[in-house]
């Protein structure tokens, strides 16, 4: 069993939403935080059935046992919250008559905001659950992490690809079809396999709808759904402009390479091929947005690209950090040239081009070479953002 940096620490003082794409260990952690928790687990039909067709048994309940602000020792836990809306309405009430605590536990937000449920006011503090991250792994793989991704099961598996296709089966059919939040799963499912092909890249909706066969605003759609359903995010553009002229479209990555790789129908990952300086790229751009999170620091994440073709993959904050990632052995100053015409334009405390070198060097211009282990370290351990 891994241990998991998110800890969930204001839930003694709190009620929390805790979401998480599926399998990334939510009620694995909640299990291990709250052994003695009263749960709720609406992915078992019996509860589920029972709770949608009277969600009030929640609030009798939970009034049976006594609880309320002084005596309650651990949160009480519900389960794949989204599955059943009306239930929020109940746990206002006991948050406000009871001063009872929650954990509302969930893979997807979509039919909450859609449905207008009650989302507590601002009276829930708000957690999320990343795939594995490098301090949470001992021994930890980079070719193991590129070819099965970061979802425990995952990348324990000795036979990730059979774990993939069950994976996005599962997500074709509970979280489109089963919430009905589109009626057309092939073109969906289309959709998915072009989305996965271009992870990573400036986002064209006409060149996706054309390829889908779908019109534009069905992509934009499509890539809403997948982000309120937690399975990809939108990385923004820096519009910070100065002198040079910026791309301003977004680009878009999948939480985690296992959607990817099984979309895209990828082969093994190899050192010094082109799949492996993406899939390498997409796995930093992973930990960068797992530790925002988890440091709760909540630094902004983006990429900067001139239309004349210069880029730095990411932006750290306003401008403080700006970091490229190359899979190269021994980069050299072709590597550079973003970075440079970045500090041309902006001030930044660090520029750091994270790759395979073996060693740590500095450029007579203050760029930092780092090997893609010890950027790692220093940033979970706090030292770059």
């Amino acid at each position: 069993m891994y241990k998991r940096i998110q800890d969930l620490n204001l839930s003694s003082e709190e009620t929390c939403f805790f979401w998480g794409p599926r399998q990334t260990g939510k009620s694995t952690l909640l299990k291990e935080l709250f052994p003695q928790a009263i749960r709720y687990d609406l992915l078992l039909s019996t509860e589920y059935e029972r709770l949608l067709r009277e969600p009030s048994l929640i609030r009798q309940q939970c009034l049976a046992t006594g609880l309320d602000a002084d005596s309650q020792r651990e949160p009480i836990i519900i389960d794949e919250i989204q599955k059943v809306p009306a239930l929020l309405d109940e746990v206002h009430w006991l948050i406000e008559n009871k001063g009872l605590r929650f954990i509302l536990c969930g893979s997807s937000a979509r039919k909450l905001k859609r449905g207008h449920a009650n989302l507590l006011g601002g009276r829930a503090v708000r957690y999320n659950l990343h795939p594995l991250v490098f301090p949470e792994i001992p021994g930890f793989s980079l070719m193991k992490a590129l070819n099965s991704g970061l979802i425990p099961r995952h990348y324990d598996s000795a036979r990730p690809k059979r774990l993939m296709q069950s994976y996005v089966g599962d997500y074709l059919k509970e979280e489109i079809a089963a919430e009905a939040l589109t009626r057309n799963i092939p073109s969906f499912s289309r959709f998915l396999e072009v989305a996965a092909l271009s992870n990573g890249e400036i986002l064209n909706y006409t060149n996706i709808a054309r390829e889908c066969g779908i019109s534009s605003p069905t992509v934009r759609e499509y890539f809403q759904i997948l982000e309120d359903t937690l399975i990809g995010k939108q990385l923004p553009a820096f519009k910070k402009r100065k002198k040079r002229r910026l791309i301003t479209s977004p680009k878009f990555n999948f939480f985690d390479l296992s959607p990817v790789i099984y979309l895209s129908r990828r082969g093994e990952v190899i050192s010094g091929s082109e799949l492996f300086g993406r899939a390498f790229e997409h796995y930093i751009w992973m930990e960068i947005v797992a530790h925002s999170n988890y440091s709760e620091v909540f630094y902004p994440v983006t990429f900067w690209r001139t239309s004349s073709g210069f880029e730095v993959d990411f932006v750290l904050g306003d401008h403080e950090i700006a970091v490229e990632v190359k899979s190269s052995k021994l980069a050299n100053k072709s590597h550079l040239k973003g970075l440079r015409r970045f500090r041309e334009e902006y001030s930044t405390r660090r520029s750091i081009l994270v790759s395979l070198d073996p060693k740590p060097r500095k450029t007579e211009d203050q760029i930092e070479i780092l090997p893609w282990q010890v950027f790692l370290e220093q940033l979970w351990n706090g030292e770059i953002a």
